[in-house]
């Protein structure tokens, strides 16, 4: 018979780091979420407000679903150096991004998972209609924290969350906890907000997405707004700046010793790092070769491109001319525009060193 007890066990054997099991119904965060939707906060992630109404409740998606199970995967690595990362002559890469994409590694293993637990399953790895992180704090996880993120007490925020949907009803679940404070595990601690660059916080537990440096190297797919060029450092795909600085992350964070995480590990400093010099003489075959099956391939050369430009605009060194210029004359609109931006900041002695 399928257990609580039996589920656990299973999802640790495959590898996974945590894992919480809670009744299905009503997802908590339902209405915070609606609210962030219709402030605009989500920019240009369409597919968030698609249906939303699917996101609220995984009964919704599962009609007859009676748990869920959430498990969560450790990506924290420390491999690279702080002061490679914060040389601004590299282009930084948010640490999720270092290895394979997270997608190819864990989805088969929960679909797989999905389906050895019942033939009536559906498997999410953030690709599917739910609310992740907060059904991970329902499950006893963690907490959800000023900066959005869920925060494993033991373990940081550096962390991957998957989402079963089952049919079965489980004999041995144990009553469901009270959901724990707002930012429970915060207290007075304001570091994460403080420390974003661009001021994404409308408010602790509240981000605008449109002004989140994540958003703006990997889900704008136009220009970045020019005030914000220059908050955005050498950031050219994602941003870990609000998690850096969590002391659940400074303090317990650490690599996890699953065979799954393997795949997350950088081969060597210039997939964490990049030269920036060599980012900017990437032609499109190069960099579909490079990032394939990566993370990086969802920004796509132009993206990447117009990201590096920017980052070497606040870098500020003339050794970057020579590439500026030949991308100033690339058959890309988009990435002609922030090279030419990136020409004249530097040749007006600006840079954000």
């Amino acid at each position: 018979m399928l257990s609580a007890a039996l589920i656990r066990e299973k999802a640790l054997e495959l590898g996974f780091d945590l894992v919480g099991i809670a009744p299905a119904g009503p997802a908590p965060g339902a209405e915070q979420f609606l609210a962030w939707l219709e402030a605009g906060y989500h920019g240009q992630m369409a597919y968030l407000a698609k249906a939303p109404e699917r996101r609220l409740d995984p009964r919704a998606v599962l009609p007859n679903a009676r748990t869920i199970v959430i498990v969560g995967l450790s990506y924290e690595t420390l491999a690279v150096p702080l002061e490679v990362l914060r040389d601004p002559s590299r282009g930084r890469i948010a640490r999720y991004a270092w290895g394979a994409d997270y997608h190819d590694v864990i989805t088969p293993v929960l679909r797989a998972f999905g389906e050895w637990l019942s033939r009536e399953s559906r498997a999410y790895v953030d690709t599917g209609p739910v609310l992740e992180r907060g059904w991970a704090q329902r499950c006893g996880l963690g907490f959800i924290g000023k900066n959005t993120c869920l925060i494993h007490r033991k373990r940081g925020s550096y962390l991957f969350l998957g989402a079963v949907l089952l049919a079965e009803e489980l004999p041995d679940l144990e009553p469901e906890a009270p959901l724990p404070a707002l930012f429970a595990g915060c207290g007075r601690c304001t570091r994460c907000l403080d420390a974003c660059p661009t001021h994404a916080f409308v408010a602790p537990g509240v981000l605008d997405a449109r002004r989140c440096i994540a958003y703006l190297t990997i889900e704008l797919k136009g220009s970045i707004p020019e005030e914000l060029r220059p908050l955005m450092g050498n950031w050219v795909f994602g941003c870990d700046d609000c998690q850096d600085v969590c002391p659940y992350v400074r303090r317990f964070s650490r690599p996890s010793t699953s065979p799954l995480a393997q795949a997350f590990r950088p081969l060597d400093i210039d997939r964490a790092a990049p030269k920036l010099i060599d980012l900017l003489q990437l032609d499109r075959t190069t960099f579909n070769q490079r990032y394939k099956r990566t993370p990086l391939a969802r920004a796509k050369w132009r993206g990447l491109m117009r990201n590096a430009c920017v980052a070497a605009g606040n870098w500020g060194s003339p050794e970057a001319l020579p590439y500026l210029r030949a991308l100033a004359a690339s058959d890309e609109p988009l990435v002609r525009e922030h090279a030419a931006w990136a020409i004249a900041r530097i040749c007006n002695g600006a840079s954000s060193a």
